[in-house]
C-alpha cells in the first residue's frame, strides 16, 4: 500500500464515513475508527465536536489539506461577498489539484496534487506545478501532451464510480478541462454530506 493510499484510507477511517464514495474504503467493512480503540462506544458529541468534525471531512475532502492552508482559504472567503460557506466551497473547487480531479484526469485528490506538481498540467497553455494555483471561469486545464498516455491519466478516464459535474467542461480527445462557473455547495458531488455552514461556525467561535 503506497503512503498515499494508506493516508487517504486513514481519513476514511478517522471520520467513519467514506469521503470519496471509493468502494475500496475500509470504512464499507469497518464502520469503527483505526487503532486499539477504534471500536470503543462513542459518547454524544458537543456543537464543538460537531463542528470540528465538519471541518475535518471538508479539509480531509481537498487531499487533507494543513490547518494553515485551510485556515487561509476560509479567511479569503469570508473577505468575499456573499455566503462564506458557498464561498469558501467555490474556492476549495477552484483549486488546480481539484479541478484535475473532478475533470477525471487522476482517481484521487492526492494524485491530483502530485499529478499537477509534476508539471504534467497547463493552465490557458502555460505551465503551472502549484496545486493551490486558483482556476479563473473560462480557464482552460490542460494535460500536457507527452503526459497523456499515463497509465495513472488513461485508469482515472476509465473510472465509473464518479461523474463529471456539470461546472466543469471536459474534453478527452485534447485533455482538456475548463472551468465554467464557480459551484455552489449543491453543486458539488460530495459522497458523503458536506457543511460548511458548521465549518463557518466553528471559526467563529474558535
Amino acid at each position: 500500500m503506497t503512503k498515499r493510499t494508506s493516508a487517504k484510507h486513514k481519513i476514511d477511517r478517522r471520520l467513519g464515513e467514506n469521503i470519496w464514495g471509493r468502494p475500496s474504503s475500509p470504512v464499507n467493512r469497518r464502520q469503527y475508527g483505526p487503532g486499539q480503540h477504534g471500536q470503543r462506544r462513542k459518547g454524544k458529541l458537543s456543537d464543538f465536536g460537531i463542528q470540528l468534525r465538519a471541518k475535518q471531512k471538508l479539509k480531509g475532502h481537498y487531499g487533507d489539506l494543513t490547518e494553515k492552508q485551510f485556515r487561509r482559504i476560509f479567511a479569503e472567503a469570508e473577505r468575499l461577498k456573499g455566503d462564506t460557506g458557498e464561498n469558501l466551497i467555490g474556492l476549495l473547487e477552484s483549486r488546480l489539484d481539484a479541478v484535475v480531479y473532478r475533470a477525471k484526469f487522476v482517481p484521487t485528490i492526492f494524485a491530483a496534487r502530485q499529478f499537477v506538481n509534476h508539471g504534467h498540467v497547463t493552465v490557458n497553455g502555460q505551465r503551472v506545478n502549484i496545486p493551490s494555483y486558483r482556476v479563473a471561469e473560462g480557464d482552460v486545464v490542460q494535460i500536457r501532451e507527452k503526459s497523456r498516455q499515463l497509465l495513472i491519466v488513461l485508469e482515472a478516464i476509465d473510472l465509473r464510480e464518479r461523474d463529471i459535474p456539470d461546472y466543469i467542461s471536459v474534453d478527452f480527445n485534447n485533455m482538456t478541462a475548463e472551468l465554467q462557473r464557480m459551484p455552489q455547495l449543491s453543486d458539488v458531488p460530495y459522497a458523503v454530506n458536506m457543511e460548511p455552514n458548521l465549518v463557518v461556525e466553528f471559526y467563529a467561535k474558535n
